[in-house]
C-alpha cells in the first residue's frame, strides 16, 4: 500500500493559542485532522490498551477516570476527564515538569471523525524557556509522528512498527517528514504571534533535533 508520510502531515491542522488552565494563564500547542473511520472505531484505537501499542507506544496502568498511566519510555500521569467515546484529559507529567493534554472526537461526516489533541503547557520559567528554545515543534512534530501513525494503522489494520523505528526517523522519509513538520509548526507560531526570527530560529532547532542534525546554536 502507498502511504505518503508528508501527506500525512500535510493532513493536520496547527494552532497555537493563549488559554486558561485551572484558573492560570497557559499555552495550548493544538493539533486536528479527519480519520476515515466511525467514532466508536476512532475511540477504540486512542484508548483499549491493547491496541494503543499498534500507533503510539505501550501504556501500562489503569486508564479509566482516575487512573495512573505510564507510557513506555515517556510520560506518565492521571487521566483526569473521560466522556466516552467523546472526550478524555490526563497529566503530561515528564522530565520533572507538568503539562496537560486533551483530545477530542467529533463526527466530520458519515464516514469520517475528527480527532483534535491540544497540549498544554504553564507560562512558567521552564516552559517558556523551552519554548524559546524549540517552540510549539518540539511538542508538535512528536504529535504528528503519533497522528501519523495513527492514519497508518486506521488505513491498515496494521501496527505502525517501521515509523516507530530510530533508523526510520533517521532515514531520508523520516526526515523529510520532520522536516515538513517542524516548518508547519514554525508557520503557526508566526500565526500566533511569534516574531518570524524567534519563531525561525526555534522551528531549525527543531528540526535538528528530530533529524538527528546539528543545531544552529
Amino acid at each position: 500500500m502507498s502511504f505518503d508520510t508528508v501527506a500525512q502531515a500535510a493532513m493536520v491542522v496547527r494552532k497555537v493559542e493563549d488559554v486558561t488552565h485551572e484558573g492560570q494563564p497557559a499555552r495550548a500547542v493544538i493539533a486536528s485532522r479527519d480519520y476515515p473511520t466511525d467514532i466508536a472505531d476512532l475511540w477504540n484505537a486512542i484508548t483499549e490498551k491493547d491496541r494503543i501499542p499498534r500507533w503510539f507506544a505501550p501504556v501500562d496502568g489503569d486508564l479509566s477516570l482516575g487512573g495512573k498511566y505510564q507510557i513506555k519510555g515517556n510520560a506518565g500521569g492521571t487521566v483526569t476527564a473521560c466522556d466516552p467515546p467523546r472526550s478524555f484529559a490526563l497529566t503530561w507529567e515528564f522530565g520533572g515538569g507538568m503539562s496537560w493534554v486533551e483530545v477530542e472526537l467529533a463526527a466530520a461526516s458519515d464516514d469520517r471523525t475528527r480527532l483534535t489533541l491540544r497540549h498544554i503547557a504553564p507560562l512558567d520559567d521552564k516552559s517558556e524557556e523551552f519554548w524559546d528554545r524549540f517552540g510549539p515543534g518540539a511538542v508538535g512534530v512528536g504529535w504528528d509522528l503519533s497522528l501519523m501513525g495513527l492514519g497508518w494503522h486506521i488505513e491498515t489494520g496494521e501496527s505502525n512498527e517501521r515509523f516507530a523505528e530510530e533508523t526510520w526517523a533517521l532515514s531520508d522519509e523520516g526526515k523529510a517528514f520532520a522536516t515538513w513538520s517542524s516548518e508547519a509548526w514554525t508557520a503557526a507560531s508566526i500565526a500566533y504571534g511569534t516574531a518570524e526570527a524567534a519563531a525561525n530560529r526555534a522551528g531549525a532547532n527543531t528540526t535538528a533535533f528530530y533529524t538527528g542534525a546539528e543545531a544552529p546554536e
